[in-house]
């Protein structure tokens, strides 16, 4: 069915004369549009590839850690009560004095920070920013004329959007003003704290929420710096926060360079590691997740620490305890294991039968608690022997086979692998379980540089051991003696290697 045709008269009937009267003013002539739309065209060109030297390509321009790169914007998204104030108040400290305080490399020098905090007071930020300071040590001249600090509870309010009878407007003069004060201070970093704060839109609206990011990125480029957007969770973020936690539009996540999240360590991990409950609290991760996301024992993990800020009465008692973030590492279950302690692991489960899985009765983990000294019965124990046997498998120090069991069951046993020679255990000092430059005291087993001419010519494919030493030792045969290349003398130097044996790479 054809439809009726329309004219004005319809139009001002079902609109209204003052919506004739718009739409008449903004038309443009049919060849005004087809013009403007072929002078689009005529610039549409591909633009040939220029070669370019890769060592003369300029690098990234980071200015903390590879967090915080000039000329973008990056989004801090954590929940409240989460320690990210704290946090931001220490890496705002190292990039003002130049120094890794937290952890993080501070490229180039000292930078020029601005906080604008839209939700706590002066008395507030400096309560966090002067405990930071006294726990690191730092001076009035140490950041003299590089921190720069606002807060709108003190009347320095900020707002670069707004909807005004339904229609979004950017705020063009807000962004000028924000652009030539970063230039003219010559800041490196802006921090605003909370963004949803900074604007008066609907935090649901994509569109809009893109659009701001978008000015904000704008921003970034022009002064050279990097903008540093904190955003809330939403109140249905609960568990484990990741970027997709923040709350309102997703836009402005994915308009940021990065989106670095922060988790408070959840309780089993605590356990697992030994933390006491009411201590768990002081424990948060932080990484990107937008970028690199990791496992939660790679992230960058804080502690916060208590410093008391000496402001309490003159009778003694105790000022504000303020939280202070300073570094922390997951304790790595290698740290107190040697290479003498994985021989008598060794000794220990030859003399024995041992199941793999840890329910069993007569669990590897059993045999490897009494040779260490450890309580299979202790949540935080009973990890770190898991983590241990799970490693020292993998390296080959030990393996699994899978036979009958007394009932005539087939069951998976933790066997002897590679053999260790307890004779060559240095005293008992930490070691680290990357399969990287192993002492000669390290718990974790590695293949050694091959001794004498080639793989062919080695008195080691030769012999008829089937068990090689690693980590540093050398390798014996079944009577003990030391396996060497046809020509070798037992101190011979070997390539690669110091003259204890142990390797220099």
């Amino acid at each position: 069915m054809t439809e009726p045709a329309i004219d004005f008269a319809d139009v001002g009937n079902d609109m209204g004369d003052p919506a004739v009267v718009t739409a008449i003013k903004t038309a443009r002539r049919v060849s005004q549009v087809n013009q403007h739309a072929a002078g689009s065209a005529a610039n549409i060109a591909a633009t040939p590839y220029r070669w370019r030297e890769p060592s003369k390509i300029p690098q990234r321009p980071w200015i903390y850690g590879r967090w915080f790169l000039r000329g973008t914007v990056a989004c801090v998204v954590a929940p409240g009560g989460v320690g990210k104030t704290t946090l931001l108040s220490g890496t705002a400290l190292a990039l003002a004095v130049g120094k890794p305080l937290l952890g993080k490399q501070v490229w180039g020098g000292r930078k020029k920070v601005w906080i604008w905090n839209l939700e706590d007071d002066m008395d507030e930020l400096s309560r966090s920013i002067q405990a930071a300071a006294l726990h690191y040590g730092i001076r009035p001249a140490d950041i003299d004329g590089q921190l720069f600090v606002d807060s709108a509870m003190e009347g320095a309010g900020l707002c670069t959007a707004v909807e005004d009878q339904g229609q979004f407007k950017l705020l063009e003069p807000v962004y000028d003003a924000l652009t030539a004060e970063l230039t003219a201070r010559k800041i490196d970093m802006l921090v605003v704290d909370p963004f949803v704060s900074s604007h008066e839109v609907e935090e649901n609206a994509n569109s809009k929420i893109d659009k701001i990011a978008k000015a904000w990125g704008r921003v970034a480029k022009a002064a050279n710096c990097v903008i540093v957007l904190v955003h809330h969770t939403s109140k249905a973020g609960s568990g484990e926060v990741t970027a997709m936690s923040a709350r309102g539009a997703v836009a402005l996540i994915n308009a940021a360079r990065s989106a670095l999240v922060i988790n408070r360590m959840e309780p089993d991990q605590a356990e697992r590691l030994g933390i006491p409950a009411d201590e768990r609290r002081r424990y948060v991760s932080v990484q990107d997740d937008k970028h690199n996301r990791a496992p939660a024992e790679k992230a960058d993990w804080y502690r916060i620490a208590s410093v008391d800020l000496g402001n309490g009465p003159m009778n003694g008692a105790a000022g504000d305890s303020i939280g202070v973030a300073e570094p922390w590492k997951v304790p790595d279950p290698f740290d107190d294991i040697t290479v003498g302690d994985l021989a008598n692991v060794q000794a220990a489960l030859a003399s024995g039968s041992w199941k793999e899985h840890y329910s069993a009765s007569d669990w590897v983990g059993v045999a490897v608690a009494d040779v260490l000294g450890l309580d299979v019965d202790s949540k935080s124990d009973k990890s770190k022997i898991r983590s241990l046997v799970k490693t020292w498998v993998s390296e080959g120090a030990l393996k699994v086979v899978e036979r009958k069991d007394q009932n005539r069951q087939m069951k998976k046993f933790v066997e002897v692998g590679r053999v260790v020679d307890g004779r060559s255990a240095t005293p008992r000092q930490g070691v680290a379980s990357q399969a990287i430059a192993p002492s000669q005291a390290g718990a974790t087993l590695h293949p050694p540089p091959l001794r004498g001419g080639g793989v062919a010519d080695t008195a080691m494919a030769r012999s008829e051991v089937s068990q090689t030493i690693h980590a540093g030792v050398t390798a014996h045969d079944r009577h003990g003696d030391m396996i060497l290349a046809p020509g070798e003398k037992e101190n011979d130097p070997v390539p690669g290697w110091d003259d204890d044996r142990r390797p220099r790479f």
